[in-house]
């Protein structure tokens, strides 16, 4: 069988790699960083954040895939008392509650939501312009966009209903999502995968790798553009202001504020717990004792700068932590542009993105791709399909050859 080679060690490589392996194929994963990850990478030191997602939906396809391979490793998840201390900011002041019709909307199924019309327009239909504007600011967690609202109202809905949804779905990996790239790279290994790291891959490199073998080139849209001298390889995405804490405790801190005037969220860390079923304390993987980190995420439109957004969350701050300058003692900023997953404008779904099947070959598996899913399942998913495929082509290039004749030896 040829050899399928892979570029990119984070989740949607390490999917196909595993899934080729599994069909009997041998596989070569290229690795430009000198650790594996890609956005799934976890920061070392004491204060472990995450480079990319933050949390996986148990209702998602990676969830069921990783469980069955023992890959998913423990997660932590919300307790009840975290819900009863999550805040809303609306009209400038924090509540306790969202807007009743918020939940009305919540309640409507993605299916119900047309393609083709923007989520506000859609969405003021069925309730106030004011639940309407709060509906998108909230489903703003899950789409990382500086107006949700102008999206298509099918992809914004479907977001809205999962990030919504009780008992949440969203789970926490203990120790971050390195966790489970160090577990998916071992099996892979384990499985004989060659994995190389701190190997740049270019298109002359790539053109000799596909004529040994299908290529899955699972990295970011913007380096598949490069590496595939491909100028189609264009979609939507976010730009959003990241911001990292670690605070001193306080009883009395908001386990989350989402904000509804803008698109904004923050939010404490869950931490783990230990192993073992009759464990009742809490492993503080992601913190040391007595501190705990805090994540926020506001989205910037094209014109605004990294600035703009973290202004903004420090005015969220200051509503749900009070003082939380005074106890903060470690901070990282930084701006995601183009890194937080593909957005659908009205009139287009997730079919209509990149071809995971760029001919000759050559496959692209991400986020930003024709693949459906949520955040990082839209990786997971086009990462899968590119490595059944890679292994259908290596077949068919296999049964094609020419035969042997034995008698010119």
């Amino acid at each position: 069988m040829q050899r399928i080679h892979i570029i990119g060690g984070g989740l949607a490589g390490f999917t196909a790699a595993i899934t080729a392996a599994e069909s009997g194929a041998l596989v070569t994963v290229h690795e430009a960083h000198h650790t594996l990850g890609g956005r799934a990478r976890t920061t070392e030191g004491p204060y472990r954040t995450n480079e990319g997602p933050h949390a996986l939906y148990r209702h998602g396809p990676h969830w069921a895939w990783l469980a069955q391979r023992d890959l998913l490793g423990p997660v932590a998840t919300a307790p009840l008392l975290r819900a009863t201390r999550r805040r809303f900011r609306l009209g400038g002041t924090l509540r306790r509650t969202p807007p009743p019709g918020l939940f009305r909307l919540i309640r409507r199924r993605a299916g119900h939501a047309p393609v083709d019309t923007d989520f506000r327009t859609w969405a003021t239909g069925r309730a106030d312009e004011e639940t309407a504007r709060a509906a998108a600011h909230y489903a703003a967690v899950a789409l990382f966009h500086h107006d949700p609202g102008s999206l298509s109202a099918a992809f914004v809905q479907e977001r809205l209903r999962r990030a919504a949804a009780l008992p949440p779905e969203a789970r926490h990996p203990v120790g971050g999502w390195a966790q489970i790239i160090d577990r998916m790279a071992a099996r892979a290994w384990n499985m004989s995968v060659r994995i190389e790291t701190t190997t740049r891959i270019g298109p002359g490199t790539l053109d000799a790798l596909a004529r040994t073998g299908p290529v899955v080139v699972a990295t970011s849209l913007d380096a598949a553009r490069g590496l595939l001298n491909d100028p189609t390889l264009t979609w939507d995405s976010g730009r959003t202001a990241l911001i990292d804490l670690a605070l001193r405790t306080r009883r009395g801190d908001a386990s989350a504020v989402c904000d509804l005037d803008a698109p904004g969220w923050i939010e404490q860390e869950v931490p783990g717990r230990p192993p073992g079923k009759h464990s009742s304390a809490q492993e503080r993987t992601l913190a040391p004792a007595g501190r705990r980190l805090v994540q926020g995420q506001f989205p910037v439109a094209p014109g605004e700068s990294k600035a703009t957004g973290i202004a903004r969350a420090e005015e969220l701050l200051d509503l749900g932590h009070p003082g939380w300058r005074d106890r903060t003692e470690w901070r990282r900023e930084a701006l995601a542009v183009g890194r937080t997953g593909a957005v659908d404008r009205p009139g287009t779904t997730w079919r209509d993105r990149p071809a995971i099947d760029r001919g000759d070959g050559i496959y692209l598996a991400g986020d930003q791709v024709a693949a459906p899913g949520l955040l990082s399942e839209v990786s997971f998913n086009s990462g899968l399909e590119a490595a059944l495929l890679a292994v259908g082509a290596s077949a068919r290039s296999r049964t094609s050859r020419p035969a042997l004749d034995l008698e010119q030896g």
